[in-house]
């Protein structure tokens, strides 16, 4: 089996389901044998009623003989889809006298339910299993003890209930997500932590269980910090001049742990502790010891952070050839019948898309000189696999040894949209539309543009943020229930037609404009009899939907197309409100607390530490010659916070140097240590202006040869 997929693997459709989606996490990995000319969804071949495993596991797919899967395919050609009324239906209901055959998508839309496990069931919506409740007095909702958004206590398909905690709901789509995270020896109750009962329960209401380690176990170093002291002062006041860092033993700059809960600290000095002996507790556990006499009730906790959360071995484990899927969202009509239940947060939802990022990595060679051609050339590559890891490696085309330099993803990234926006695939000044470029459209670089925009989203990217509205509504609701407005039209020539109509006061007026109009009317089809003054609006409506919509048709369709990798499109249709935040609306503006609050601070001293302060409070006044997003793209690579974060977390350190040093492959920014702040803030404006002068005039020197 040939696992490495030809440049135009985007057009072979599955033979199953005939869809050419490919959305490991939903479909399962999509396989390519180029000798038998056969292109498989896993998940199709998996579910498929009538083949069973004959081979050894590395025959065929999986241990799936390639005549076997021919005989399905001819089998199921004989079937009809009970949902899209398509051959090809090789997915039974198991259920007895159950004729309901359908695809494996269209089981999904239809909410079937796909048992891993066993047998491999399928049920359709009418046969599925169901949880049997006994009535209950909840009056009011309970929150799903997962993401804690409160739910109505009634099963249904995207509820479901725990079988050993009477109170404990959770939505589908987040026991999915901690099934993935968690895999088979870790996932259980969250309340009651019972695993037997609950994981029979799981698998036999769809949910996929990998059958692999949790994913915070397959990380390296993972526990690292627990073979460490902690040594840093937490006191309000540290009076060390080194820092809080600091700690020297057998000094007043011993670092003391607190000795009920070891995880603060404090120097003795700044404790007035004579000695180490000397007993010490943190503010914290002394609150807790003072009211020990009556314990209150503890406050509800959030869930922990999201960017804690492994995501490289989420997926696509090949060790094992079961493949976690995520649940399908709810359909667009369900969405805006339930309003806020679907609201969900954007960084969640990215770092969900990011579960199926495995850890195989792929290299790409950029050119940030040329980083359109770079990207192309990367990700057309028959080996790339949007799945894997993006490794980034820079190279310069007028470098003659052919250096590499290790590159920033995100910055990449962070590039890449910055090309896109100022594209000739689109046009408008701010709020973007496609446009109509023939030479794009013949080697498919509106695809090319959906597929980058979707990988840059699952990879942790930034915000695109240059959206229209209507481009958004039309990726959502689909073009048929969408209606553009003037804003919408960038050509000057037909807007001024569109103001004309709008204008017009008579119907003489409007029968002259459309004479002097003719031509352009008849040729994109818009000639109408003008009976009333009022059918300006109408005509209006009509150059507005041609010259926006109809017009762009069959760019849209393939950036549609590219916007389907790795399952960004659903999620997008799934949660519009969120994604719109990032679509069409710019990151909130950068200020010096946000700046702040983002770097963590190691090794600095009080002094230095102060300068940075100053630092960012002058650039935000105005006060310098930089800005803040000049701060952050010399120490990320990036001009805005990414709605996913930055992995890892940007921080700061002060070191004995020249001038300050951006590291953007660790987000990691070196500050002088300086005896004035005005020589700091000299240094600072020196470096950061002029490194990116030079990276700026390098990308000019480009362009103009």
């Amino acid at each position: 089996m040939n696992e490495n997929k030809p440049s135009d693997s985007r057009t072979l459709a599955c033979v199953f389901c005939r869809k050419n989606d490919d959305c490991p996490n939903k479909y399962g990995e999509k396989k390519i044998n180029e000798k038998w000319n056969l292109t498989v969804h896993y998940y199709c071949l998996l579910m498929s009623s009538g083949i069973w495993q004959r081979g050894k596991e590395e025959e065929g797919v999986y241990g799936f003989l390639i005549e076997d899967i021919r005989k399905e395919v001819n089998r199921a050609s004989k079937l009809k889809c009970c949902v899209c009324k398509k051959s090809g239906a090789s997915i039974g209901c198991v259920a007895p006298r159950c004729k309901r055959s359908y695809h494996f998508p269209c089981g999904l839309q239809r909410e079937c339910i796909f048992q891993f496990t066993g047998n491999f069931a399928s049920f359709c919506w009418n046969h599925r299993p169901v949880q049997i409740i006994t009535p209950n007095n909840y009056r009011e909702s309970l929150p799903c003890t997962i993401c804690l958004e409160f739910i109505e206590p009634i099963p249904t398909y995207s509820i479901l209930r725990s079988p050993c905690c009477k109170n404990a709901w959770f939505h589908r789509d987040c026991l999915q997500v901690q099934a993935i995270n968690a895999g088979v020896f870790f996932f259980r109750c969250t309340v009651c932590n019972n695993s037997d009962i609950f994981q029979k329960e799981m698998l036999r209401m769809g949910i996929h269980i990998p059958e692999k380690d949790a994913s915070w176990e397959l990380e390296e170093n993972a526990y690292q910090e627990l073979l460490q002291h902690y040594e840093h002062c937490d006191v309000r006041r540290c009076r060390c001049k080194e820092g809080r860092d600091y700690n020297v033993p057998n000094s007043k700059w011993e670092i003391k742990r607190c000795q009920s809960c070891g995880s603060s600290g404090t120097h003795l000095a700044c404790s007035s502790l004579r000695s180490w002996e000397q007993n010490w507790e943190c503010l914290d556990c002394r609150g807790i010891t003072y009211n020990s006499g009556g314990f209150q009730k503890a406050k509800k906790h959030t869930l922990p952070n999201t960017n804690n959360v492994g995501i490289n071995d989420c997926l696509l484990e090949e060790s094992s050839p079961k493949l976690p899927r995520q649940s399908p969202g709810a359909q667009q009509k369900d969405l805006l019948r339930q309003g806020n239940k679907f609201r969900r947060d954007i960084s969640t939802i990215i770092i969900e898309l990011g579960f199926q990022i495995i850890k195989k990595t792929k290299r790409l060679y950029i050119n940030k000189a040329d980083i359109w051609n770079s990207a192309l050339n990367g990700f057309r590559n028959q080996k790339f696999n949007p799945s894997y890891t993006i490794e980034v490696a820079y190279v310069n085309e007028n470098d003659n040894f052919g250096t590499e330099h290790p590159g920033s993803k995100q910055e990449f990234l962070s590039l890449l949209m910055q090309h896109l926006e100022n594209s000739p695939l689109f046009e408008g000044s701010l709020s973007k539309n496609l446009s109509l470029n023939s030479q794009a459209l013949k080697e498919n670089h509106y695809y090319d543009a959906g597929k980058m925009l979707a990988i840059s989203l699952a990879h942790g990217g930034p915000s695109p943020g240059f959206f229209s509205k209507t481009l958004f509504n039309c990726l959502v609701f689909g073009p048929e229930n969408t209606f553009p407005t003037l804003d919408d039209v960038s050509d000057f020539d037909v807007a001024q037609i569109l103001i004309r109509i709008n204008s017009a006061t008579n119907v003489a007026d409007l029968n002259s404009i459309m004479n002097e109009c003719y031509n352009y009317l008849e040729l994109i089809g818009c000639l109408r009899i003008i009976t009333s003054l009022s059918d300006k609006y109408l005509l209006a409506k009509d150059i507005l939907a041609y010259h926006v919509i109809k017009r762009v048709q069959a760019p849209f369709e393939s950036f549609k197309q590219g916007l389907k990798t790795l399952g960004v499109l659903e999620k997008i249709q799934t949660y519009p409100e969120a994604f719109y935040s990032i679509f069409c609306h710019k990151p909130e503006n950068l200020s010096a607390k946000i700046l702040r609050d983002l770097f963590t601070v190691h090794t600095c001293d009080a002094q230095s530490l102060g300068f940075w302060n100053s630092y960012l409070q002058a650039v935000e006044d105005g006060k310098s010659a930089t800005t803040l997003e000049d701060i952050l793209i010399f120490a990320t690579g990036c001009n805005s916070i990414p709605p996913a974060g930055f992995k890892p977390t940007p921080s700061v350190e002060c070191l004995h140097m020249d001038f300050p040093v951006g590291n953007k492959c660790n987000n990691c920014l070196a500050l002088p240590i300086t005896n004035t702040y005005k020589e700091f803030q000299e240094k600072m404006d020196f470096s950061i202006r002029n490194t990116l002068r030079l990276e700026k005039e390098e990308s000019s020197h480009y362009i103009g040869h």
